[in-house]
């Protein structure tokens, strides 16, 4: 058993979810990985069942009956994860607009570097994105630095979804109030990390674009972000005390 274990949520990844569990199990380093799927009616979860075949004891599957959000699937994720041994956890998605080559240099951060989250960032060294439309790079780009500016965390990327958590971190975190279920999830887990005191650091990735596939973002995702942030940082940080 790995250290590291990699979730992934899917929901209708038939396209690429062969490709991604051979890829990320043949990086240098082991890693297992968790693929949380919603149900996927194009046969998803079969796939990765037949590939737990290739890969026992390293490749594992929670199905869920319905698509429900990408922070409950994660949430769903988590919990399992903190049933067993793992130190190191990590957030990817599934299309490859996220290089899985970096799963490394996440862990690097957060081994090596003593962070207690490291982020893959499209923004700390300029902006880092391949194949968007230049409205939705403008948006992204101009919402971290929103919620940077709202929230007071330093991050550049604060809608990133490329990330590595240490599971003590995770352990820390009560679950149950957590309250966005869409994108502002992935800000929301920053912000808690923040304010419970964690060290946050940023390693800069490259963003590419999915090739195939269907995008799961929205117009209401993107607005629950941008909103959502004032409710964070208004909120009492009771909320997200330690669990006991």
């Amino acid at each position: 058993m790995s250290d590291s274990i990699v979730i992934i949520p899917t929901y209708n990844e038939i396209e690429n979810i062969e490709k991604m569990i051979h890829t990320v199990m043949n990086l240098p380093y082991a890693f297992d990985v968790l693929i949380v799927d919603d149900g996927s009616p194009d046969g998803t979860a079969a796939v990765v069942k037949k590939y737990q075949n290739i890969y026992p004891n390293r490749l594992f599957i929670l199905e869920r009956k319905e698509k429900n959000g990408l922070g409950t699937a994660y949430i769903a994720g988590f919990r399992w994860v903190l049933n067993r041994n793992y130190t190191y956890c990590f957030e990817m998605d599934c299309d490859f607009s996220h290089n899985p080559t970096d799963l490394i240099r996440l862990r690097a951060c957060c081994a090596e570097d003593h962070a207690d989250l490291a982020i893959g960032s499209r923004y700390v060294n300029g902006v880092n994105v391949v194949n968007w439309p230049m409205s939705r790079v403008l948006l992204s780009y101009f919402a971290s630095k929103y919620v940077r500016f709202i929230t007071g965390m330093k991050i550049h990327d604060a809608t990133a979804g490329f990330k590595c958590y240490r599971t003590s971190l995770l352990a820390g975190i009560n679950f149950d109030n957590i309250r966005f279920k869409g994108y502002a999830f992935q800000i929301e887990m920053k912000y808690i990390a923040y304010k419970m005191g964690f060290s946050l650091k940023e390693v800069s990735i490259i963003f590419t674009d999915r090739q195939e596939g269907t995008s799961k973002i929205s117009g209401n995702i993107v607005w629950e972000a941008i909103f959502g942030v004032i409710r964070l940082r208004f909120s009492s940080i009771r909320k997200y005390k330690m669990r006991p």
